[in-house]
């Protein structure tokens, strides 16, 4: 069996009351006052005076996972501890990572930049640093400002590799330094049809083949497909098992002393050929392109595709309220995702990185650096033991109980006060993640929740193999539109899709992304990064 997503409960506070949702999809909030509990002691604490004398109204702009909402004022415990303990009124808004969430941060960062916000673009910020957007955060993000960002989720080498052309611009969110990209496939499908989990392509192939013509719903319509992924109108992806088969992994990992990007290599021939053979045999969601996330997984959970990619630990455990088992079986009880791979025995994707970052601007840190100070206690009060058992656990002595460093969970008073309420410790985990890992802090954690099931797909994610991380982060040369070339490489993938209907143009285009778009430039400057680090010799 092969498992899933992992909750990671939020760990990000904000401080907020008044809920509205902006044109543009996001959710804004603005704060409440009252007091909270200590998380690791009893349900209420004394008042101490707050060294932030002056009030401070900060804008933030973050992530937030499909289908979670903040509060009303009375019930949101986090963002109230925040108000009361930093002296802030914090208007927060959110909405799901995709285009639309950067077309959101370009529109604010050209009207009025937030104090901080959650960058998601295809460059990790690297086009905001070369455009002169960012806030340099030396002063601002150091062990002193953030010890326990510094102790339990990053280092100086690690920043270091982080950096924009040597310049400290950007700083990772806290990462899971666990991985959990798996297939997941309908198994109840499998049993109707009389199939058995794929162990090969050819075997998969076949159940797609099965799933789009074999009824596997019962239902006596033609309604059903084989996979499904999510393209925004704008790209391939590289969810297609299609890139695996040909040896193209994302991220791409060191291979032969060297460091090619996969999805730019000779070989993308035949993964895209590959691809439109599933497309024109009708296997495939023929809106995979113009899916936008989650709109794929949308289709998966209302019974429409039998094969999706989870990314998450949690993502089919039995009582994550947001996975996909949990709404499938709402909608028919018998649903049965399971994690599988075609691929046994080979990794299917590499080791996380530093990924997105925690980004200020420039024109807020020039005029009120103490926006950018006060948010940066925030965050750091967010990375530590106290902040994040808040905001994935709750309140002591009500959601959880605590005895020496196991935290055993109040499921009951969990459900009614956060999962019934649009499940918001999410919405505050933009920062150290939605899944829990309490064994940064030396926590353990027990949870009634988790089912032998979800303790089967555990042990298969883990077990999974995995390239490793190519150990630094690499950045384009100065002055490369980053992103201009990677636009191009998208349009060209859609080019052999759409039009050409066949990859034989791929060498061609291969060669404008070498030249005419420098991508040699780019990979040359990847490889002398990676020697500088003495990854590569």
């Amino acid at each position: 069996m092969k498992a899933l997503n992992t909750i990671r409960s939020g760990a990000f506070v904000l401080v907020a009351a008044s809920l509205t949702l902006t044109a543009c999809g996001a959710k804004e909030e603005t704060p409440a006052q009252t007091s909270t509990s200590s998380p690791s002691t009893a349900a209420t604490v004394t008042a101490q005076p707050n060294k932030y004398t002056q009030k401070l109204t900060l804008d933030w702009f973050i992530s937030a996972p499909a289908n979670t909402n903040l509060p009303d004022a009375a019930k949101d415990f986090v963002r109230k501890a925040i108000e009361e303990k930093f002296n802030v009124e914090l208007k927060v808004a959110y909405m799901a990572t995709g285009t639309d969430y950067t077309t959101k941060t370009n529109t604010l960062l050209a009207s009025s930049p937030p104090d901080m916000w959650r960058d998601a673009t295809a460059d990790g910020g690297q086009k905001y640093a070369l455009d002169g957007i960012l806030a340099d955060m030396t002063k601002f993000v150091t062990p002193q400002t953030m010890p326990n960002y510094f102790k339990y989720w990053t280092t100086a080498d690690e920043l270091k590799n982080y950096q924009v052309q040597g310049k400290f611009v950007r700083a990772p969110l806290p990462y899971s330094k666990s991985v959990y990209r798996s297939f997941y496939i309908r198994k109840d499908w499998l049993d109707k049809l009389g199939l058995k989990l794929p162990t090969n392509y050819t075997e998969y192939y076949n159940i797609l083949k099965a799933f789009t013509t074999g009824d596997p719903d019962g239902n006596g319509k033609g309604d059903t497909y084989g996979f499904t992924t999510a393209g925004s109108g704008l790209n391939l992806g590289t969810e297609w098992p299609e890139l695996l088969k040909n040896g193209i992994f994302s991220p791409a990992p060191i291979k032969n002393n060297t460091y090619q990007d996969l999805t730019a290599s000779p070989e993308m021939q035949g993964a895209l050929d590959d691809v439109l053979k599933v497309i024109n045999d009708k296997l495939v969601d023929p809106d995979w392109y113009l899916n936008k996330p989650p709109q794929h997984i949308e289709k998966a959970i209302q019974g429409k595709v039998g094969v999706v990619m989870g990314t998450t630990k949690d993502f089919a455990f039995d009582n994550n309220q947001q996975g996909i088992q949990f709404r499938s079986k709402q909608v028919n009880p018998n649903a049965n995702w399971v994690p599988f791979t075609m691929f046994p025995n080979q990794p299917i994707t590499s080791e996380p990185a530093p990924g997105a970052p925690f980004l200020f601007a420039k024109t807020v840190a020039d005029k009120n650096p103490e926006r950018i100070e006060r948010s940066v206690a925030i965050l750091d009060w967010l990375a530590s033991e106290e902040g994040y058992i808040l905001t994935h656990f709750g309140e002591a002595n009500k959601h959880y109980t605590r005895n020496g460093n196991a935290i055993t969970l109040n499921l009951d008073a969990y459900s009614n006060d956060i999962g019934k309420n649009g499940d918001f410790l999410k919405v505050w985990s933009f920062f150290t993640g939605v899944v829990a890992q309490p064994e940064v802090y030396g926590l353990t954690v027990v949870d009634s929740r988790e089912t032998d099931r979800d303790r089967e797909i555990t042990k298969f994610l883990d077990a999974i193999p995995k390239n490793k991380f190519v150990g630094t982060s690499l950045v384009a040369p100065e002055g490369f539109d980053l992103a201009g070339y990677r636009k191009r490489q998208n349009e060209l993938f859609s080019k052999v899709i759409f039009e050409d209907k066949s990859a034989k143009n791929w060498p061609l285009y291969r060669d404008e992304l070498m030249t005419k778009y420098k991508g040699k430039d780019l990979y040359d400057k990847y490889i002398a990064d990676l020697k500088a680090a003495g990854i590569l010799k």
